[in-house]
């Protein structure tokens, strides 16, 4: 099973390619551009994602999110760089995407040398993203698909509050509903790398409470339904019971132990749904999680 950030980060890939090639450093239409099949060996191994870029000289994006160590990235990057260049016969472009700084390693230097004893040799070079490092008004100010990590952005834990603010401003400012949902879910999700649990319910749970346009609690409801199933799907099982609680707080109250014990305990997609869309009509937790 995918963990949480991983499916998450793939979905936002997935919502918006043209801003990722965008925002690293190729302007560009979202005509011109498509995701292609990431799938580059006969032994299993996958890139996480893959853009080809339909210009006059026609190249590939790779990106790979990295949320933990791993010593040989370098050579993974090369790896599929390699065998994505001889599938596509296009230039290929690598990003490593590390989200948190344990991510980081010394040899994540941009370049490879590879240096065999005979012959002059020669250097792989790929790009690397530090979302610690960038300014959160990059993310926030940048294509939607991005939004979200402003809060692994270079921010301090004061500066959380007024973030979050900007974060649910330039959210609402999304016309498509389900796209709203998508983004408050791959915020909560990505918060967790870096932050508390309570820190992001916290925040979260005041923008909730602060909103209180019936659209927008309609546009979450919905939103939960639907992303429930999706997040599933994705190995996101547990972000989503946590996140039907932060829904239904503002509402319900705070779950009791014997509430919380029972919601950890469902694992069936229908059952979700169906709470989901009790939400609005339910006046406790007993009765959101009575038998039918």
């Amino acid at each position: 099973m995918s963990k949480p950030y991983d499916a998450t980060s793939k979905d936002l890939i997935e919502t918006d390619p043209a801003g990722w090639v965008s925002f690293l450093g190729c302007p560009v239409d979202s005509s011109a551009v498509s995701l292609v099949d990431a799938d580059v060996s006969t032994v299993t191994a996958e890139a996480d994602k893959v853009i080809r870029v339909e210009l006059p000289s026609p190249w590939i994006l790779h990106l790979e999110i990295q949320a933990s160590g791993d010593p040989l990235l370098d050579r993974r990057l090369l790896r599929y760089n390699a065998l994505l260049h001889h599938r596509h016969g296009l230039p290929v472009a690598s990003v490593a995407v590390l989200l948190r700084s344990s991510a980081d390693a010394r040899s994540l230097s941009g370049a490879m040398d590879i240096r065999p004893p005979i012959g002059t040799g020669w250097t792989f070079r790929y790009d690397v993203l530090r979302v610690w490092e960038r300014s959160p008004t990059e993310f926030l100010d940048g294509p939607v698909g991005l939004i979200p990590f402003a809060p692994l952005a270079k921010v301090r834990r004061a500066d959380l509050p007024e973030l979050v603010e900007k974060l649910d401003e330039r959210i609402r400012s999304e016309s498509n509903r389900a796209l709203r949902f998508k983004l408050w879910t791959a915020s909560y999700v990505l918060m967790g790398l870096r932050y508390r649990q309570a820190l992001i319910e916290s925040l979260l749970s005041g923008v909730l409470q602060m909103e209180e346009s019936v659209t927008y609690q309609a546009i979450v409801r919905k939103g939960l339904q639907q992303g429930l199933q999706q997040g599933l799907q994705q190995g996101l099982l547990q972000e989503a019971r946590k996140f039907l609680v932060l829904v239904a707080k503002p509402k319900l109250g705070s779950p009791g132990q014997s509430v919380t014990t029972a919601i950890e305990s469902i694992a069936d997609v229908s059952r979700l749904e169906a709470l989901a869309s009790k939400i609005d009509t339910s006046s406790s937790w007993d009765e959101l999680l009575k038998p039918e």
